[in-house]
């Protein structure tokens, strides 16, 4: 009798964890991911990121404070692989794979080009820093519900950076070496 108990009991503990584990899988990621790409004068770049939803939350002050480093979207840290060098600021990024982040402020936002790669997005390592560069903050007239990074090609061998989420656009010009 006890035998039948223990296996009953062993049973019904399977059956519930694959229960859980089919639920688990069958959601859908709460931050999808994405990679973005475009062939901006000859160098092909793509951005790999996290896309966090607003959900209703405050986003810029509030899931995303001033004045202290963002992963700049969700879990691992947001990479960018370019096939050329790029100028971005005055910096010359080398072609290859880097990280992004940025620091958020109420009034200026700055990108930081990290040449730290592969580690989830708060492990931010400041002695790996490429260089800061100013971006440009504008604000949106109509919310983005979902974090959105974009390669805008534009121009004499160039193209624009653009994060937008909420109700803010942040921008860079970048050229091709």
């Amino acid at each position: 009798m006890r035998v039948r108990v223990g296996l009953v009991a062993a049973a019904a503990i399977v059956a519930v964890a694959t229960v859980m584990s089919i639920r688990t899988l069958a959601q859908p990621p709460g931050s999808p991911h994405e990679t973005v790409k475009a062939t901006v004068a000859g160098a092909d770049i793509s951005i790999e990121y996290g896309r966090p939803y607003m959900r209703g939350r405050k986003i810029m002050g509030g899931l995303v404070p001033y004045g202290r480093v963002w992963r700049t979207g969700a879990d691992a840290a947001t990479t960018m692989t370019t096939s050329k060098p790029l100028v971005i600021g005055d910096t010359t990024v080398p072609a290859g794979k880097i990280t992004l982040y940025t620091l958020p402020g109420e009034d200026q936002w700055k990108l930081i080009l990290n040449k730290q790669t592969g580690q989830w997005g708060t492990e931010y390592d400041q002695s790996k820093d490429l260089a800061r560069v100013d971006l440009t903050k504008k604000a949106l007239t109509a919310p983005v519900d979902q974090l959105t990074i974009a390669i805008e090609p534009g121009p004499a061998n160039g193209g624009t950076l653009k994060i937008s989420w909420e109700t803010t656009e942040l921008s860079v010009p970048f050229t091709v070496k």
